[in-house]
């Protein structure tokens, strides 16, 4: 999952939302680094990954790839399950999209200590619009452009959007049959 899933499934609160994000950017043991509260949000964000990561359905999704780009799978499920996500928000959400999102970025902009590379993308996220432009395929390619910049092997990524949409439908009812099933086990460890 990435940003925009985890925000959502993370809870309303302010400190669940920066907890749900500081999962990506805070590494290692917590022993009281932050508040409570968003430790809290960090762990969940763990628990998250690790259902998801060993999940029978996203272990079929990654499998639709070919065996070249497998290594790349879990990048890219992540990035179409958001976009999944993002276009059909009010399947899993009665907040529209829009309010949710301007929310999450309120959030971001009214913490003074965002951890690390958080701090540096929190502008940008919200000046561009990140979690709402999910909505788009077409943003998918530029957001695999940027994190094949940050990869030690770039060509990994080159083709994956053309493979995305190849591989559109049966993703997309990989993600219709896996998000109920996160949304519930989320709710059951928060």
């Amino acid at each position: 999952m990435n940003y925009l899933a985890h925000l959502h499934l993370g809870g309303p609160r302010p400190a669940d939302m920066l907890g749900s994000l500081y999962g990506d950017f805070v590494k290692g043991p917590l022993h009281g680094r932050w508040p409570a509260d968003i430790e809290a949000g960090i762990h969940l964000h763990r628990q998250i990954d690790a259902f998801t990561d060993s999940h029978p359905l996203v272990l079929l999704a990654k499998a639709r790839f070919p065996e070249q780009r497998r290594r790349y799978a879990g990048i890219l499920l992540d990035l179409f399950f958001d976009h999944c996500l993002a276009a059909n928000w009010s399947d899993y959400s009665s907040e529209p999209l829009e309010r949710f999102t301007r929310r999450a970025y309120r959030v971001l902009e009214n913490e003074p200590a965002l951890p690390g590379r958080l701090a540096v993308i929190a502008p940008q996220m919200a000046a561009q619009d990140w979690l709402g432009s999910y909505r788009d395929f077409a943003v998918l390619g530029r957001v695999l452009a940027n994190i094949s910049r940050r990869l030690s092997q770039p060509e990994g990524l080159a083709g994956s959007l053309e493979e995305l949409e190849r591989l559109y439908d049966p993703l997309l009812d990989d993600f219709r049959a896996f998000y109920p099933q996160l949304q519930r086990f989320a709710r059951s460890v928060a």
